[in-house]
């Protein structure tokens, strides 16, 4: 059963902003976990972001964790509230004695986090410290902690900046690359032109002075047209820092929810139009958008069901437009959740059958795509399937 806090759908939003690729954090924040550990004298310490459905485990010391499904998370409980949340069994609390990292080899018994507070107030995820033994934290290193998850989140922000600073270098260094190559054959040939002019000197004929004037302009016009499109057209086919190309959208879907449909042996299928796949567009919140909508697939998908992802790039009104299709053999839902989904007032409650749990996903999914221009149309059939279609425009 998933516990929701108060304002999720808020909290979804919030951890939207930083729009976090969750296999490509590890490096940046290793050492602080590592330190966590050692503070709070465990094996185990891990950072993780906790989203609608899914606890993805974004940095680990003491063992190899990517993710899990939100509902058998201990961090689901520590993100309700704003002080640190503390088990010190196990496997004498009913909500997590049967869940496997207590029951099976890890044989975990303690458990401490601390929330990832934003500026905002939201609780996006938490710091947590784990062992195989019963044990307690005392308030010093306690304190300490906080400190950590404190530095986590303002590491997270960090990112973000970094990444923004990075795109606009690379914009700024590519245009000033392309600048001095496109511009450097007509201003040779400005410059021949006028040597010849100046080396003739007085053997110059007014009809051969005007054909080199001729030139010159035309080598000037040249340049006036490079200017244009270089303010006016980014460079087609080259893969910048904040965009993806559909072979490499299609991998790293398959990096982050493999995983997850391996688990419930579900078929999972990735097609995107090869003869376009180095094709360069805007990632901004791809992967919550459509993992979302993969993890609510997922977890209303039976076992041994179909889910299929279907990525392309079409134009439409002499603009492209991304196109997306999530499709699933799942439970389905009726005409009302539809139309509560399209109108942004779905709510999720704790329940786990038909279209129940769709609300804060889905809500975040519209929300996300409405930022972003685009459209989402659901067609669905109870017992039968579901089919998410999505189109962004892209400049």
């Amino acid at each position: 059963m998933i516990k929701y806090t108060n304002n999720e759908l808020d909290r979804l939003l919030n951890l939207s902003e930083f729009d976090l690729d969750y296999s490509n954090l590890e490096d940046s924040l290793k050492d602080l976990t590592k330190l966590a550990a050692k503070i709070a004298g465990t094996e185990i310490s891990l950072i993780n972001i906790v989203d609608s459905l899914t606890q993805w485990t974004i940095s680990s010391h003491g063992i190899d964790l990517k993710q899990m499904e939100r509902e058998d998370s201990v961090c689901q409980y520590t993100i309700l509230d704003n002080v640190p949340f503390e088990i010190n069994d196990l496997s004498l609390d009913d909500r997590f004695k049967e869940k496997f990292y207590v029951k099976d080899t890890l044989n975990l018994r303690y458990y401490f986090g601390i929330p990832l507070t934003t500026d905002k107030g939201h609780n996006i995820g938490a710091l947590c410290v784990l062992d195989d033994f019963a044990k307690a934290i005392n308030p010093e290193k306690i304190e300490l902690l906080k400190i950590i998850a404190d530095e986590i989140v303002n590491k997270l922000k960090a990112i973000k900046v970094i990444e923004n600073l990075k795109n606009k270098i690379q914009e700024n260094t590519e245009t000033h690359k392309r600048v001095a190559h496109d511009i450097r054959g007509p201003i040779g040939g400005i410059i021949s032109l006028a040597q010849v002019i100046s080396m003739q000197g007085e053997e110059n004929n007014l009809e051969e002075v005007l054909m080199f004037i001729n030139l010159i302009q035309k080598s000037g016009n040249t340049l006036l047209e490079l200017a244009d499109e270089i303010l006016s057209v980014e460079q087609f086919n080259k893969i910048k820092s904040d965009e993806f190309n559909l072979l490499m959208l299609k991998e790293k879907l398959e990096t982050l929810y493999a995983p997850q449909v391996y688990n419930k042996c579900i078929n999972f299928e990735i097609n995107i139009n090869k003869e376009i796949a180095e094709v360069p567009f805007f990632k901004n919140k791809l992967l919550q958008i459509i993992g979302n909508l993969i993890s609510n697939s997922i977890k209303f998908t039976p076992l041994n069901g179909t889910i299929k992802v279907d990525l392309n790039l079409a134009e439409e009104d002499n603009h492209k437009h991304l196109k997306i299709k999530v499709s699933d053999t799942g439970v389905g839902m009726n005409d009302a959740a539809i139309a509560e989904i399209l109108d942004g007032t779905a709510v999720s409650t704790d329940g786990t059958s038909g279209e129940i749990g769709y609300g804060f996903g889905l809500a975040l999914v519209k929300h996300l795509i409405a930022s972003l221009k685009g459209t989402l149309n659901i067609n669905s059939t109870l017992n039968e399937g579901t089919v998410f279609e999505i189109s962004i425009p892209q400049k």
